[in-house]
């Protein structure tokens, strides 16, 4: 597995923060938050499994506990016992059902963070999903790429940020995992339900739900559904930056983590 330790520029016994990437899987999603968030924690990033072109294939029943037990073992390689996680979508989920995990271990999850995340597929979100799906098993793996900008960001920024996209997609087709595991994730988050088991969980954790008003992959109503059921949860429903928003306003984004973390006293 490869991780990334960012030690923290300000203190030696910084918290910890974990953070998790969305359906893509990997660390350098982050980059945007790597330096105003470890001026505060000890942030360590790391690569999803199943996520580049050499990876190994994917259990045919791959389930999103597999994608939770991967963060446990990190964990326990890295001798920590508490720390804060942030998740982007798939990444949040991941964080959700890691809670359930740790109810057996000594290991303490102090906050959460869901950005963009959900409680249960909503039916806009599996329609996007089955284009995408389609598009990767019908027109391959450019088709799938060169589409994603569709569904994680603003049509002007698309405009504004062409080339930058562009670079980006031809980085993700040369590192691009099989088929097979595109496959076998997406049905696992497809597949995640919130249950009373992960509420019960998450009931001494702090959480944070971010959301992106212009979201068109994930509906802005379906972080309204996880307050609901969280409801001992922070809400930020921001105005824009559509679902990838760590990238497209990761200033704006970075400024409403370390606001939640001063709010919960874990900064000063």
């Amino acid at each position: 597995m490869k991780y990334y330790i960012y030690p923290s520029s300000s203190q030696k016994d910084a918290p910890y923060l974990i953070l998790s990437s969305g359906l893509g899987g990997h660390a350098s999603f982050w980059s945007p938050q790597l330096e105003s968030l470890s001026a505060h924690f000890n942030v360590v990033t790391y690569d999803q499994e199943g996520c580049h072109q050499d990876s190994a294939l994917l259990p045919a029943h791959y389930h999103m506990c597999d994608m939770a037990n991967q963060v446990l073992h990190l964990l326990e390689h890295l001798q920590i016992h508490e720390f804060h996680m942030i998740g982007h979508a798939l990444g949040g989920i991941i964080g959700m059902e890691l809670a359930k995990q740790l109810q057996s271990s000594s290991i303490t999850m102090l906050s959460l963070t869901l950005i963009n995340a959900w409680d249960e597929l909503d039916t806009h979100t599996q329609k996007c999903f089955d284009a995408r799906i389609a598009l990767l098993a019908s027109a391959g793996a450019e088709a799938y790429v060169r589409a994603q900008a569709l569904f994680l960001y603003p049509p002007a920024w698309i405009s504004q940020n062409h080339s930058h996209i562009k670079n980006t997609e031809d980085i993700q087709l040369q590192n691009f995992p099989p088929k097979t595991n595109v496959f076998a994730r997406l049905k696992a988050l497809m597949d995640f339900q919130l249950q009373a088991e992960h509420l019960q969980a998450l009931q001494d954790t702090a959480i944070h739900i971010v959301a992106n008003q212009d979201d068109f992959l994930v509906p802005v109503h379906k972080s309204h559904d996880l307050f609901t059921q969280l409801d001992h949860a922070q809400i930020n429903i921001l105005p824009s930056g559509a679902h990838a928003s760590t990238v497209t306003e990761s200033q704006r984004l970075n400024q409403t983590f370390i606001q939640f973390f001063h709010s919960i006293k874990v900064l000063s």
